[in-house]
């Protein structure tokens, strides 16, 4: 029995899903069962592995459309919302476990975090443009939204940005660790930027292309 594309992309999209869900389900499993795993200080460690997996879900879901572009196949794009749910929720798990293991949910502190330490202050605003995407990632918000739910999710470019900006802004010795990341970054956003105008100067050709009779 032949299965359909569609069929295909329902099933492989449950294998996806676990294996975006493994990283998760392995820091849980150290945390709770095994903490020497995480080493001398697992809070940090723990804040460090989700950190590091945000970033990578971001570039993960940023590669979605440039790998369609570069391939032509326009069924990747059916795996963008899930990629894109999974950075968020990995930037989320990186922001609780700073919250609640290493500040111990003490809001005034906390507070004076997210407003006067530069580097985290950029991760926190990666964060807070994330959440209008992940709650309008809904086929039912782009029917709403229409036209305005493409614009709304270009944001998802500005928070790869600010997000690898934390992280390189965090490390102590900058770019010498989170280079790859940066380049990754630069690539995928290049990528876009030059179909972007390829499509652009096309589409000016084909208006002023003459019409012979």
């Amino acid at each position: 029995m032949s299965v359909s594309r569609q069929q295909w992309i329902a099933y492989s999209k449950l294998p996806l899903f676990v294996l975006l869900a493994a990283p998760a389900l392995w820091l849980s499993y150290q945390a709770i069962f095994a903490p020497q795993l995480l080493g001398a200080d697992p809070a940090k460690s723990l804040l460090d592995q989700t950190g590091i997996w945000a970033i990578r879900m971001i570039l993960l879901a940023l590669a979605v459309t440039p790998l369609r572009i570069l391939t032509g196949q326009n069924y990747l794009i059916q795996y963008r919302r899930m990629t894109g749910l999974f950075a968020f929720f990995y930037a989320t798990l990186h922001f609780l476990v700073y919250s609640v293991l290493l500040l111990e949910l003490d809001i005034a502190q906390i507070s004076i975090e997210v407003t006067q330490r530069p580097y985290i202050v950029v991760g926190f605003i990666a964060l807070l443009l994330y959440i209008p995407l992940a709650v309008t990632s809904t086929k039912g918000w782009q029917r709403r939204l229409k036209r305005d739910w493409l614009k709304l999710h270009k944001l998802v470019y500005l928070i790869g940005i600010l997000a690898v900006l934390h992280m390189t802004w965090l490390k102590k010795v900058g770019l010498f660790d989170t280079w790859p990341y940066a380049l990754l970054l630069i690539v995928l956003l290049g990528i876009r930027i030059v179909h972007h105008y390829r499509q652009k100067r096309l589409n000016t050709v084909r208006r002023t292309k003459p019409i012979h009779s």
